[in-house]
């Protein structure tokens, strides 16, 4: 349907569910309705569609190569279909399967890979059977993605520059990576991937797969970045889908910054799959808002890996002590003392509630709530550990 005329009669929920699809696939689409629902008026304004704000007429078909009828008064859509059968244009309709002469399939994507199943007319089996096709794609258990040249094992490519993807993983549970993401992650020749990446995504990797650990233990030892990147392109110029899987997103402070330039510059094409950062994912799931109606309009997400007194801090920890909003720490359990007797210092109230969550949306999952004043001892005494993302502002009371 690419660059195809389209008309769409109707404006209400149906016309909402079928019209990206039409855009997605880069159709023309003209769509007719008196009225229309925000989702389809955002189109409008945006110019992905064009509008006629008026009842249908035989003439908006002209030059169309398909319509379809949203709308549920018969007789107005008995209209639409005689318009279209006078100018042989196939017509779909929401309301009267019998009386169309086109149905729309039940469809499933799985990245460049579409199905469509039609059910002999029945949109039920229709969709039993789409449902299932969906489910042994990402399963992975049919020879449909693994016998395709395209996703072969590194051994048996033919040469030629690979691919570097940039996956966020998300904050720790394995299953809120992306969709995207997870698809690349099954389809990947290499996966290099850093500690805080969810465990069972990578049990899940298919037979073959070169595992490289990346890992960046806090303090302690570590493959330095000049290392990954140079994986990373070595292993793209060598012919290889390679994944570089990063824990939350690759740019909340991910250095996915770096790997992104270091491949640019050996020519390797990137691309770049965000992902659920922990900065509002942890508070999330302690049950802490970062933003609130009448608690907080902003919020800062900020490093705290270096310590406020050093010469290397980028941070202006003075300002962020003035601002009324909340405060998410990032890599600061280490330097929260530090880091809370500074706020102090520039005048943040002691009282301020604080909150340390550990290993967010994990079994593992701890939560410490106490006031900025005492949140530092309270996590000694508590014994956390990283990884942990420290709040600081009155939404850690917002839903207590």
């Amino acid at each position: 349907m690419a660059g195809l005329r389209v008309v769409v009669v109707g404006g209400g929920a149906v016309a909402t569910r079928r019209v990206p699809a039409l855009l997605d696939a880069g159709a023309d689409v003209l769509l007719v309705a008196p009225e229309l629902t925000p989702a389809l008026r955002a189109h409008a304004d945006a110019g992905r569609l064009r509008w006629a704000p008026r009842r249908f007429v035989a003439d908006d078909l002209d030059s169309a190569w398909l319509v379809q009828v949203a709308i549920d008064d018969p007789t107005a859509a008995d209209e639409v279909s005689a318009a279209a059968a006078e100018r042989r244009i196939f017509c779909v309709r929401a309301d009267d399967r019998t009386a169309a002469t086109a149905w729309t399939p039940a469809v499933t994507r799985y990245g460049p890979v579409t199905v469509a199943v039609h059910g002999g007319g029945d949109p039920r089996r229709a969709v039993t059977v789409r449902d299932a096709v969906r489910t042994l794609l990402h399963a992975r258990t049919g020879p449909l993605l693994t016998d395709s040249p395209e996703r072969a094992p590194l051994a048996t490519r033919n040469g030629g520059t690979g691919q570097v993807f940039l996956v966020g993983a998300g904050p720790g549970d394995p299953e809120l990576i992306t969709l995207k993401g997870w698809r690349l992650l099954s389809e990947a020749d290499v996966v290099v991937a850093d500690r805080l990446v969810p465990g069972l995504l990578l049990d899940e990797l298919r037979a073959g797969v070169e595992l490289v650990d990346a890992s960046k233990i806090p303090y302690g030892p570590s493959r330095g970045q000049e290392e990954i990147n140079r994986i990373l392109v070595d292993r793209a110029l060598a012919g290889a889908f390679v994944v570089r899987l990063k824990g939350g997103d690759p740019y909340v402070f991910g250095r996915g910054g770096e790997e992104l330039l270091a491949c640019a510059a050996a020519g390797v094409p990137v691309t770049v799959v965000p992902g659920v950062t922990s900065s509002i994912a942890a508070p999330a799931a302690a049950g802490i808002p970062v933003t609130h109606r009448s608690v907080a309009h902003e919020f800062t997400v900020v490093s705290g890996h270096v310590a406020p007194e050093s010469p290397d801090s980028l941070v202006r920890w003075d300002a962020l002590a003035g601002l009324r909003g909340t405060l998410v720490i990032l890599m600061g359990l280490k330097n929260l003392p530090s880091i809370t007797s500074t706020l102090l210092a520039h005048g943040r109230a002691a009282g301020t509630p604080a909150a340390v969550v550990q290993e967010a949306t994990t079994g593992g999952q701890r939560i410490v709530r106490s006031t900025l004043g005492e949140v530092a001892d309270a996590v000694i005494a508590a014994g956390l550990r990283p990884p942990a993302v420290v709040v600081v502002g009155d939404v850690v009371e917002a839903l207590v």
